[in-house]
């Protein structure tokens, strides 16, 4: 796999160089980075644990070629440049995309979210955030994060992702995450950004606009005169289309002339709203605005486009923290929590590009993750071929 990272997503140079700031380095840059990227995929997270592999029989197999400990591994991320690996990540993303890994779909979009994790009973770093009770008395602490992923039909991968402290607020965060992403892969890497009600405000639609993305954003009661004037409108009208998707039926209503509310530059917002029939009788429907317009985007489209939110909570989120340890902290320190993330996405990256796109070159089916997972435990115990000297 490693060979498949420096060959094929062009890994090498960030492995020889990846932004270390250690003044006298006595452990290569390259082992350490590698060991903490396999570790994830190997679902032991915790500094500890890549002590515990390097330590043992697994270490030639792991590329270490000697055993270091968690407190270099603290140091290490404290002093490293997260520049080169947000860089990085990009650069295997835009590779990807040059090798047509994502031209099943027409659409490729940003989806855009926060979540948070890493929680303890003090604060033991500059990005803890209190958690009050009723009566006003602290708790314990957590760490919040934005993230950005790309979603390309199947595809759900890590592009960046943006810690953020208190004071500072998760808007404000994913804003410069985006201008950051962008720069990094370019204006017309994606068509659009998918975001939840939140971002549903002018500041951010109109920074998006500004980047050449038009957004897909969660219409809720956070903007209550177009939410009651959409619904007032839809429920007196019959649906503008049916159509059946994955086995279930969808019916979606959809209008492109609605006011903008004030602060709001878009010349109308289009809304909307879809009813869908799941196979076990219950029925869920949401409303969405967007500046996409139907030529561009027609109803069934759209409704994709937004559906496509949940890619970050079920692939993103609930993976990276149920599997990969995105809620677990390896050192309180500010870099070293925004290092860790940005080698979990790219972990993840790499992992789901080498799982699902070369492993099943020709005939082979693909591998589920936990069959993945298992396979790369057990050739930590086989030794890595000898090098040809002749």
């Amino acid at each position: 796999m490693k060979r498949y990272g420096i060959k094929v997503l062009g890994l090498g140079p960030y492995l020889r160089a990846p932004g270390d700031g250690r003044r006298s380095p006595q452990i290569r840059a390259e082992t350490l980075i590698w060991a903490l990227v396999v570790s994830r995929l190997l679902r032991s997270p915790a500094y500890h644990a890549v002590e515990g592999l390097v330590r043992s029989g697994a270490c030639r197999a792991l590329g270490a070629h000697r055993g270091f400990g968690d407190d270099a591994l603290a140091y290490f991320t404290e002093r490293l440049d997260a520049e080169p690996t947000r860089v990085a990540l990009a650069a295997s993303l835009r590779r990807a995309k040059r090798n047509k890994a994502f031209d099943d779909t027409l659409w490729i979009s940003y989806v855009l979210d926060g979540t948070g994790g890493g929680r303890r009973c003090d604060a033991a770093c500059a990005l803890c955030h209190p958690s009050f009770d009723a009566e006003g008395q602290v708790v314990r602490y957590h760490h919040r994060l934005s993230l950005l992923t790309v979603v390309a039909g199947s595809w759900v991968l890590p592009v960046d992702a943006e810690p953020y402290g208190p004071g500072d607020s998760e808007l404000a965060a994913s804003t410069r995450l985006l201008k950051r992403s962008v720069a990094h892969l370019g204006r017309r890497f994606a068509q659009c950004v998918v975001v939840d009600a939140e971002y549903a405000g002018a500041p951010f639609l109109h920074a998006a606009g500004t980047l050449g993305l038009p957004v897909v954003a969660r219409l809720k009661h956070n903007l209550p005169e177009l939410f009651q004037a959409a619904r007032d409108r839809f429920e007196a009208q019959p649906p503008t289309r049916s159509f059946q998707e994955k086995g279930e039926r969808i019916e979606v209503w959809d209008a492109d002339d609605f006011e903008p509310w004030w602060g709001l530059d878009w010349l109308s917002v289009r809304v909307l709203r879809y009813r869908q029939h799941h196979a076990n009788g219950t029925v869920s429907e949401a409303y969405w605005l967007t500046n996409l317009s139907p030529r561009r985007a027609p109803s069934r489209t759209l409704f994709r486009l937004a559906k496509s939110r949940w890619g970050i909570e079920n692939q993103g989120f609930n993976d990276a923290k149920n599997r990969y340890g995105l809620e677990h902290i390896g050192h309180h320190h500010p870099n070293s929590v925004l290092v860790d993330v940005l080698l979990l996405g790219l972990a993840l990256t790499l992992e789901r590009l080498y799982r699902l796109r070369y492993l099943r070159r020709g005939c082979h089916p693909p591998l589920s993750a936990i069959t993945f997972c298992r396979l790369l435990w057990m050739s930590l115990g086989r030794q890595p071929p000898a090098s040809d000297t002749s």
